[in-house]
């Protein structure tokens, strides 16, 4: 299994340096850590204390503290996600192991999936945890803040945050400050006061002032701590104390580099020059140091300075890795540059990518390669990683570094431009992957038609890589294909990538086979589909690409649904479950258990998919949610919609919405579509209407598979809009439609869709007094339908399909049977033996089985918002349900309803 390609990092809180104790701010800090508080902010300018801040107030809480500094190299979503769990796993090493391996595993890591693992597991955890973010002006990019405010938003009681950030985080701090869960210091907290200025002034540095010259520089630099840091290590040894006091001036962006050069003139020309070089590190040690500077003593210079005080942080308790203080680092930088020409400084970085190259930090090497601006260099790591890249799916970072190197130079090398358009398709830029494609392929063409060794231009420092390109290439121009809708141009170019990929190569073989799966399926050529898929799947599994495969397991287990081969579905899927190394559950695992549920529910188990989803979301608490959280509310929608629920499934639709992500995938079943089918059950046909109008469908429209469950629901408005107005001119389009959706459903052999025509042609030629004819329809589709179990198909329709259904059930036709069956899933019978009869006669309406199950939660301690969130529901459908119960019961508010329950034994 890949790991992702990470710069080190260290996750422990720094020592503290010998300053000033601070108890006042730490006990301020500790009523951050009440109940209810999620979130504590330390934002200030550079030099204020807050890293030490916290670290002091890190020592008072043993064994508790998770601690990540950040740096700008971390504006990486993999990477950040990476080292927080590290982070957290300082402090108890079980924490975040299912979030890691989803990190790990999957190509296009989403934040919420593995935050919900690794929070799952935090709640689960015995400690109290504090979670540092040092730094946090380094992070730039948005998901990140976004996932850091799901983090927050969904906080366990045992975890709390603090962040320090030059500037205020770009995180719901208004909200959360309204809600009381926010502590924050700031610049005007964080500042020295006269006493401790005093007391750093001349207990810790010894400096022996008057109240008067404290008074003066506390004055001058308004208690910014570095400042008085800074002037003090000015001041060792000078005999003019109080003139230099009284020279000290300026503002915050001019104090710096004033008292650097005071404190660099006071060096020894040695350290001063092994300052300025090693400023371009942000980590140091010994060993790296002397790469970098020439010298053999790094260790022991880094040493000295710590001990002088010199604004070196250890970032270990061992003191094998330290960094300057960032506003130290940044002034020695502009020193450095006007120091030093710009050929010297690129010696430097030089010099430190070949440190970091040597010592397997490739991501490092990179980036001091570019700092050199040695492009030929960073190009040819970039090659040489090019299989890591592709495994731990990095593109945000690797896309940075390309955009770094000159375009002339990416076109000469056939390699990074694959790689460019690999991290653009997969970033969704897909506006530039066919230009870098085109320069990958025409290199390539070079290459195979010079017979006297390789053409004059074309670069190459990975030989193995390049004799897969033409393959990779193929895969690519498939994929991306498949995403502008050019369903030929994928065939096209999966068929040319399995001609040139080797056979052997059975993840790129794979690939293409699946790809020719998913184009077969988008032209509605199931069977086609279901071979192609088929043979990917079972490459990629050959290829140890198990999670790959559990993914696309979702894939043919719909093609298969769509044939109507339901058993085979529940095959896939439960293979798919079985698939984990040495019994590890995959990523990927909860998604089988959520098909599954929806196969109980067209079956009409209805409680065996409730605990299925159930398992699902445990499971998720261990693997991380599915992959694709919006078919898991799908589902739930449908099995509400089984159970009358039709507002809960309406919230849950919507929140599926929110969350689709289709992948490569067809959108054969538009989620829109399925909730308009819920408006029309509701007879709110104006909605619906709408919806009919804003996807211009007609029943005149030429048909095709894409659209066909969208015709469908038209249909279904049509039909419905009939009944309303009593017009026979919507149920005769709705029914010239429906012919023609037969006989294209029935020649792709889409088993699943022409069940659903038949029966709503049934139920259209019922209402128009054709009854034998109704009946015959739909025993076609109970021909169809009994062999796999269908059931919620035709149970769903309700009342209006039970007189057709009683009147099959009334014969000796073959599907009698069936018919009665499916008829006692629309009327079910007898009594419900967990209840005595006696007590619910006392109710005039008795409860659904939905508001028994809001009533149950009514009688814990649940609050409002937390039973709709267990239910799945918004707070005003739970409200209605409310409202429904307490009107049923004869009560106006909770604890009456509970007790009236108990009364008549329905608790």
């Amino acid at each position: 299994m890949a790991t992702p390609i990470l710069a080190t990092k260290l996750f422990i809180p720094p020592p503290r340096p010998q300053l000033v104790q601070r108890r006042h701010l730490v006990d301020r800090l500790d009523q951050g850590l009440l109940p209810g508080r999620k979130l504590t902010v330390l934002a200030a300018s550079a030099g204020f204390g807050k890293t030490t801040l916290l670290s002091e107030w890190a020592a008072d809480l043993p064994d508790r503290v998770a601690w990540l500094s950040l740096d700008a190299n971390d504006n990486d979503l993999q990477r950040f996600l990476a080292y927080l769990v590290a982070a957290l796993q300082t402090v108890d090493a079980h924490l975040g192991v299912g979030a890691l391996s989803l990190l790990v595993a999957d190509t296009a890591p989403q934040a919420e999936p593995i935050l919900t693992a690794l929070l799952n597991d935090v709640a689960r955890s015995p400690r109290d945890l504090l979670l540092v973010l040092d730094d946090y002006h380094e992070i730039q990019l948005s998901t990140i803040h976004e996932a850091v405010t799901f983090l927050i938003d969904h906080l366990p009681p045992q975890l709390h945050v603090a962040v320090s950030s030059r500037s205020d985080p770009p995180l719901p701090l208004a909200r959360l400050r309204a809600r009381g869960e926010l502590t924050e210091l700031r610049a005007a907290d964080l500042r020295f006061g006269a006493a401790e200025g005093a007391a750093f002034l001349n207990e810790v540095m010894g400096l022996g002032l008057s109240t008067e010259h404290v008074a003066t520089l506390e004055t001058r630099t308004e208690g910014w701590i570095a400042g008085l840091q800074l002037a003090a290590l000015s001041m060792r040894g000078r005999g003019d104390v109080s003139a230099f006091i009284q020279a000290f001036a300026g503002d915050h962006r001019y104090i710096a580099d004033y008292l650097v050069e005071e404190v660099l003139e006071r060096q020894p020309e040695p350290v001063r020059r092994f300052l300025l070089e090693t400023s371009i590190l942000d980590r140091l040690n010994g060993a790296l140091c002397d790469a970098v500077t020439g010298q053999t003593d790094g260790g022991a210079r880094l040493d000295a300075l710590e001990r002088g005080n010199l604004f070196v942080v250890p970032l270990d308790d061992t003191r094998r890795w330290f960094r300057y203080h960032h506003l130290f680092a940044e002034v020695l930088g502009a020193h450095l540059r006007t120091g030093l020409p710009d050929d010297a400084i690129a010696t430097l970085h030089g010099r430190a990518s070949a440190w970091h190259e040597l010592n397997g930090s490739p991501s490092d090497a990179i980036r001091h390669a570019l700092a050199a601006r040695a492009f030929t260099r960073a190009a040819d790591l970039i090659e040489k990683a090019a299989a890591d890249f592709r495994r731990t799916r990095q593109e945000a970072t690797l896309l940075a570094w390309l955009r770094a190197l000159p375009d002339d130079l990416v076109r000469t090398r056939p390699i990074l431009s694959y790689l460019f358009a690999g991290a653009l398709m997969q970033l969704g830029e897909h506006e530039g992957v066919d230009a870098k494609l085109r320069d990958a392929e025409r290199w390539l063409d070079a290459v195979a038609q010079d017979t006297g060794g390789r053409p004059a231009g074309v670069v190459v420092a990975n030989e193995a890589e390049l004799g897969r390109l033409p393959g990779l290439i193929a895969v690519h121009r498939a994929a991306h294909a498949l995403v502008l809708r050019d369903v030929a141009g994928t065939q096209a170019h999966a068929r040319r990538a399995l001609e040139l990929v080797s056979d052997d190569d059975h993840l790129g073989r794979g690939s293409a086979s699946a790809l020719l799966g998913l184009a077969a399926w988008t032209n509605g050529d199931l069977t086609s589909a279901r071979r192609s898929y088929t043979v990917g799947m079972a490459l990629l599994q050959r290829a140890g690409h198990f999670s790959d495969v559990l993914g696309c397991a979702i894939a043919l287990a719909d093609m298969q649904i769509a044939l109507g081969c339901l058993s085979d579905a529940q095959r896939t899927y439960e293979q798919a479950l079985r698939l984990g190394p040495g019994g590890l559950v995959l990523r990927g695992a909860a998604d089988m258990l959520v098909g599954l549920s929806d196969l109980q529910r067209e079956r009409n188990e209805l409680a065996a998919a409730l605990e299925g989803l159930e398992r699902s979301r445990n499971l998720g608490e261990h693997r991380g949610l599915p992959q694709y959280p919006y078919r898991e509310r799908l589902v739930m929608a449908r099995v509400r919609q089984a159970q009358g629920d039709l507002d809960a499934a309406l919230d849950l639709l919507a929140d599926a919405e929110r969350r689709y992500d289709g992948d490569f995938s067809p959108n054969v079943r538009p989620i829109a579509a399925w909730r308009t089918r819920i408006l029309v059950a509701q007879g709110r046909l104006g909605e619906a209407e709408a919806w009919v109008n804003a996807q211009t469908l007609s029943c005149d429209d030429d048909l095709s598979y894409l659209r066909e469950f969208e015709h469908l629901t038209l249909a279904r408005v049509r039909l419905a809009q009939a009944h309303a107005e009593g017009s026979e001119s919507p149920r005769r389009a709705a029914l010239s439609l429906l012919a023609r959706l037969e006989s294209a459903a029935q020649a792709g052999g889409r088993v699943s869709n022409l069940i659903e025509v038949l029966v709503l042609r049934s139920l259209a030629t019922q209402a128009q007094g054709e009854l034998p004819a109704g009946l015959e329809t739909l025993e076609r589709a109970l021909a169809l339908a009994e062999p796999e179990g269908y059931v919620r198909t035709f149970a769903d329709e309700g009342a209006p399909l039970a007189p057709l259904l009683r009147g099959l059930a009334a014969t000796t036709r073959p599907m009698a049977a069936y018919a009665k069956r499916l008829l006692d899933a629309i009327e079910p019978q007898g009594p419900v033996a967990a209840i005595d009869p006696a007590p619910t006669q006392a109710l005039a309406e008795p409860l659904s089985e939905r508001e028994r199950e809001v009533l149950r939660l009514l009688s814990t301690e649940l609050s409002g918002p937390e039973i709709a969130r267990q239910l799945v529901v918004s707070l005003n459908t739970f409200n209605t349900h409310t409202r429904n119960i307490y009107g049923k019961l004869g009560v106006n508010n909770r604890r009456a309803a509970v007790r009236r329950a108990e009364e008549l034994r329905l608790l």
